[in-house]
């Protein structure tokens, strides 16, 4: 199961960037096709000249380049909320490197406290993602279409974030600062099973995916939607 998840994680990633690849290859040709000055006048720009390197590679670099700060976008953003909560809370946040990683990296930690502050600083980080995807997918149906490489960087962060701590939670493996086992043990009087937060973070991530590739389904919008709140009002 680890193994699909982590495709599915990789899945999400690839087919944000293809969909930002694909936008640029629609939208040049219908540019020259509206016979705009502008418009034309950019592209025959883009096709350089014989004697000078042709400047599209440099596009694809800057576009891969706005996608990363995209996907860094959407770290900070995730992190930023198990600071501000922590910081609400009096629990002093600071940075921790993260032991046994296989990829060194860093948490946000913070002192002891109550059973239900616990469960809204380890959520934090999810309900952030979620409020830019839900910003992102709202405001622009059509992402697939358009060329809006930031956008789809924080998207692609989100989605594939959740499937990874989706499946930490169900195998139970990670760092003990791992999100998921935080919420897992603080949520109600005795906690739950991990999986079961898994599946709480996890399927906003798959339906967020579903509509990303077909943003006319309003039942999905719908449920997605539902689920976050859903993680909202656990706390309370």
């Amino acid at each position: 199961m680890t193994v699909r998840l982590a495709l599915t994680a990789i899945g999400f990633v690839v087919a944000i960037a293809a969909g930002e690849a694909q936008a640029q290859i629609v939208l040049a040709p219908s540019a020259a096709a509206t016979g705009s000055p502008d418009q034309v006048g950019t592209i025959e720009a883009e096709k350089g000249s014989a004697g000078q390197s042709a400047p599209a590679p440099r596009g694809r670099v800057r576009r891969t380049l706005i996608f990363l700060a995209g996907g860094a976008t959407g770290l900070g953003v995730h992190e930023l909320g198990h600071v501000v909560t922590s910081a609400a809370f009096g629990a002093n946040p600071r940075v921790k490197g993260i032991d046994g990683s296989l990829v060194p990296f860093f948490a946000i930690v913070h002192d002891p406290v109550p059973r239900r502050k616990e469960f809204v600083i380890s959520s934090s980080g999810f309900w952030m993602q979620h409020l830019g995807s839900e910003l992102i997918l709202s405001r622009a149906q059509d992402l697939r279409e358009r060329s809006a490489p930031f956008a789809k960087g924080v998207l692609a962060f989100n989605l594939g974030t959740s499937v990874v701590y989706g499946a930490a939670a169900f195998t139970r493996r990670g760092p003990a600062e791992r999100d998921t086992r935080g919420m897992a043990v603080s949520l109600g009087d005795d906690g739950v099973p991990e999986p079961v937060v898994g599946v709480l973070v996890l399927a906003p991530a798959v339906l967020d995916g579903y509509r990303y590739l077909r943003p006319n389904e309003a039942w999905a919008r719908w449920l997605s939607r539902s689920l976050k709140v859903l993680g909202v009002v656990l706390m309370i």
